[in-house]
């Protein structure tokens, strides 16, 4: 048995959004900025897929802008505020410890070019407090950017109450809905966000292809000099292949949302019981609050990557976090802002379903997780240790 359960780092295409992709990619191959017949069909090809993405996130058209992906659209997002800040006498940045290192390092960047930022901490459950987004604002606060959804642990924040807090502040409010676009509703007519990013592979669409949601009344710069396209926004002739095949992937998710949330929802919680079962491991995140295909434990006396390839052994393709992070050695700095000891912040499993996962899969995993596990901690020193009582259990 193969079971593919890294739905959070990238997902397979769609039949509906390669269909959607061939004719752009071979007989319909124009450049959308030509003024002949066979450019002009690649131009009305993308702006029907821009007409298309809007109407599913309650948008205008005007407000998508395509990008290469869910990392730039991140980055104009905050270089576009802070730059638009800047000019106006502000440059204070609000966000949390916990985001995708996109936002992160565009952060970093921010404040060595003299920007000041604030990382909200979070609780054990990985959710910002609004009281402590609102206290965090200051007159010189020019932005904050919370993400929808977390990558790692799926926990979904309240985006709707922090970008009031925002709204009522005067302050742009950014948020990398990366994992959340597809996946749960998101209404922009509702929400109240300024700006927002996606990513098409994370919905069934292909790499290399995102957008970025801008609020109408607001401007994204530019982060790429050359031509005009995306109506100066976005330099570079644009993915017209990818961005039919995004709006074909994220119109077949909003028509099967509410279904596939169900059955979803139902296998995690069924994962996250077998797993539970398991002595001295945790869950990462609330249990409710959460992705509804997102199971992320930590197991004291294991070590993360072991556990990955013990698992890829036994068929099942699985993370220890976020794919950007792949083979980096320290702990997870999104467990670390939920508290979390650096040996269970290495010692993490992410599992993140598809809709095509099953019951039968979903135990199968729990058998071969159970015994990875145990097979780890029997070649564990660390482990025998506390086995005996000679240290403690951190759970």
């Amino acid at each position: 048995m193969r079971i593919y359960a890294d739905n959070a780092s990238t997902t397979k295409m769609s039949r509906a959004a390669i269909d959607a992709m061939l004719p752009y990619l071979a007989e319909q191959f124009g450049n959308p900025s030509s003024p002949y017949a066979l450019g002009q069909a690649a131009k009305n090809a993308l702006e029907t897929a821009r007409e298309d993405i809007a109407a599913v996130l309650g948008a205008a058209p005007r407000e998508i802008y395509f990008t290469s992906g869910g990392t730039e659209a991140d980055n104009q997002a905050l270089r576009s505020a802070a730059a638009q800040g800047k000019r106006a006498g502000k440059t204070h940045i609000v966000s949390t410890a916990f985001e995708h290192h996109a936002v992160l390092r565009t952060l970093e960047a921010l404040r060595s070019e003299g920007f000041a930022v604030t990382l909200l901490p979070v609780d054990e459950t990985g959710l910002v407090e609004p009281e402590a987004l609102a206290s965090a604002i200051r007159e010189d606060t020019c932005l904050v950017s919370v993400m929808a959804a977390n990558n790692e642990i799926g926990t979904l924040q309240p985006v709707d109450e922090l970008a009031d807090i925002c709204r009522r502040r005067g302050v742009v409010f950014h948020t990398d809905a990366v994992q959340a676009v597809g996946h749960v509703e998101l209404d922009m007519r509702a929400l109240g966000a300024d700006m927002l990013s996606a990513s098409a592979h994370k919905f069934h669409g292909p790499k290399g292809a995102g957008f970025l949601y801008v609020r109408k009344g607001r401007m994204p710069e530019s982060l790429l000099l050359g031509g005009a396209q995306e109506r100066g926004r976005r330099a570079g002739t644009e993915n017209v292949a990818g961005a039919v095949a995004m709006a074909a992937a994220l119109r077949e998710c909003a028509e099967h949302r509410e279904a596939d949330s169900r059955r979803l929802t139902a296998l995690r919680d069924r994962l996250t019981e077998g797993l539970s079962s398991i002595p001295h491991g945790i869950l990462n995140g609330d249990a409710q609050r959460r992705l509804p295909g997102n199971v992320n434990f930590s197991f004291e006396g294991v070590e993360g990557e072991a556990l990955l390839l013990l698992l890829d052994e036994k068929g099942i393709s699985a993370s220890a976090g976020s794919a950007c992070a792949a083979g980096s050695l320290q702990p997870s700095h999104v467990l670390l802002a939920l508290g979390r000891a650096p040996e269970l912040a290495r010692g993490a499993l992410r599992l993140t379903l598809g809709e095509d996962a099953t019951a039968q899969e979903i135990d199968y995993m729990i058998r071969a997780v159970r015994d990875a596990v145990e097979t780890l901690r029997a070649h564990s020193p660390a482990w025998q240790e506390r086995m005996s009582g000679r240290a403690a259990f951190l759970l």
